[in-house]
Formats: C-alpha cells, structure tokens, sequence
C-alpha cells in the first residue's frame, strides 16, 4: 500500500459506519476468527466510532468508545472512565501508524466527554502497542473469542 495520507474522524452518517463495520469484518471475524455474533453488539448503536481514510475514501482502520452507562460494564461501574474497544486497521494499511491516530482521536473523544482515563481490554499480542501509548495492564489474563486479553488503562 502506498503511504498516501489519511484522516481519522468521527464517524457520523450511515457510510461511515458501514466502513467501519467493514474494517471490523475483515480484521476480526475473517483474519481471526471471531464469530461475528460476536463482533457486532449492542453497544455499537451507542458508541463513539472513529474510522481513519485514506485520501481517496479507502477505510483503513477504526475504534470505538463507550462512555456512560454502556461503558461502566466494562469498566468496573466508574462513569469517569471510557472504554476503548474494537480497534482494528486493515492488514494493508499497517505499520502506518493509523492504530496510533485511531487512539489518540478516541482519547480526545473521551476528554470531550469529561471523562478521566481510558480502559480497554488489549489482545495480549497488542500490550506492547498500547504500553508505548502510555497504558498500564493490569489484573490476569483472559480469554475473550478464544483469544487471550488483558486489562490496561490510560489516566488522561
């Protein structure tokens, strides 16, 4: 793939989040195999979603954030906390540092929003990625799609 610029942004109108959930398919359900019951919940009605395009309308990557109620799941019930979820960027696209655009445009989503830090639930072949963007694991690994997780969190 060509190093042609790209863009993140909010993404707003129905095409928008079509390519998202796109990016999702391709890098979740069909390169690792998550179910795609799986992939798509509730909770992506609610979410703020990101989507990083190149110059020509190409999707490369995206994320979402929940805040609030949808977020406090996952959060340990902390309505002060974000959670970072479903982050993923076309296997074309990677090493162009679009993941880092992709977290840094959820981060100031969460600041918008008032909230404190950001959670997530990192594929443990991600911590390195996420630790070098200032996220700290913690609690024990898991196991979520048949994949192994681990909790890591972001003071804003």
């Amino acid at each position: 793939m060509s190093t042609r610029a790209y863009r993140v942004r909010v993404a707003e109108d129905p095409a928008d989040l079509e390519a998202c959930r796109v990016v999702r398919k391709q890098v979740f359900v069909v390169e690792q195999g998550v179910p795609e019951d799986l992939e798509y919940d509730e909770y992506d009605a609610v979410a703020v979603h990101v989507l990083a395009v190149r110059e020509d309308g190409v999707p490369l990557g995206t994320g979402r954030l929940l805040y609030g109620e949808p977020a406090a799941a996952k959060t340990g019930g902390d309505l002060s906390l974000g959670s970072l979820g479903r982050l993923a960027v076309a296997a074309e696209a990677r090493g162009l540092r679009i993941g880092v655009a992709l977290v840094r445009a959820i981060e100031e989503a969460a600041r918008a929003r008032g909230l404190t830090a950001v959670d997530l639930h990192a594929q443990t072949h991600a911590l390195g990625f996420y630790e070098r963007l200032g996220y700290e694991p913690y609690g024990p690994e898991y196991e979520k799609a048949g994949i192994a997780h681990r909790g890591m969190r972001r003071a804003l």
